[in-house]
Formats: structure tokens, sequence, C-alpha cells
């Protein structure tokens, strides 16, 4: 009896999960059938639209870490959120990439196929952070070496 309120309670928090997703990501239909979210729309007040947004997947992520969100599942989700955030933030091309990106519906899938497959998820979830932590080093490594550059040729140019 136990573990089957456990799994209607669970369930039903998944749905719920769900519905703010899809809220979020694909609520909208447009002309052709595409479809928008709210996080698109809400990250077109500048500053204030990506905090919302931000906030909304971050209650997903509580969410899913307390309907039992393995630790590489959250790395994954963290990560969906703060590419979303941070690209979303650049003016203009921020909010197109909000539109497409859907960090939400992502996250969600994330969820779902480790409820279906943890191990799988999990193996996908290792590849996608060691993919993530090469290009920041390599985007690290640019910025360092053109920085660098930059200061040299200042150097070069004074002296």
């Amino acid at each position: 009896m136990k573990i089957e309120q456990n799994l209607s309670t669970t369930n039903s928090r998944q749905q719920h999960l769900e519905k703010i997703s899809r809220f979020m990501d694909s609520s909208i239909r447009l002309p052709g059938g595409s479809r928008i979210g709210w996080d698109g729309i809400i990250g077109l007040i500048p500053g204030i639209g990506d905090v919302v947004g931000m906030g909304v997947s971050s209650y997903i992520l509580v969410s899913a870490i307390r309907l039992g969100a393995s630790r590489s599942t959250v790395v994954r989700m963290i990560g969906n959120i703060g590419i979303e955030t941070v690209v979303g933030a650049v003016p203009l091309l921020g909010d197109v990439f909000d539109l497409i990106f859907k960090a939400n519906s992502r996250n969600m899938k994330i969820l779902q196929s480790q409820q279906l497959d943890p191990a799988v998820t999990h193996r996908k979830s290792l590849v996608g952070l060691s993919i993530v932590l090469l290009i920041v080093a390599f985007v690290f490594l640019l910025l360092a070496w053109t920085t660098l550059s930059l200061i040299a040729g200042l150097f070069n140019w004074i002296f």
C-alpha cells in the first residue's frame, strides 16, 4: 500500500513538472506548427526575464532531486539551465536561443530517461559532461591566449 502511494505521489509530481515544462517551453503554437513557450516571451524583458526563467528551471531541478534524480542527471540538468541562462542573457541572440534550446523540456527528457534506464542515462551524462568540460577548457585557453596576445601587443606598442 505504501509503495503504491509513493508511486502515485511520484507520478503526480512528475506530471506537475511536465506541465510546467510544457508551459515554459512549448505552450504557444505558431503558424506553421512550431511551438514556443513563455520562457522565450518572458526572456524578452531585460534582466528580469532571464532570472524568472532560471527560477522556474531551478524549481524543476530541485523537484527532480526530490524525486530521486542521480548526481549525473542533476549535473546534466544544471548544465542545460546554465547554457540557457548564460546564452539567454545575450541581447537578441539570447532571446532567439531561449525559444529554440528549451532547457526545461530537455531536463524532463533526461529525468524520464533516468527513470526508464538509469545506467544508459548515467553514461550519457558522463559523456555530455566530458564534452562540456572540454569546450569550457578550450574557451578558457582561447581567452587566455587572446588576453596574453593583446597584452604582448600593447607592451610592444608602448615600448
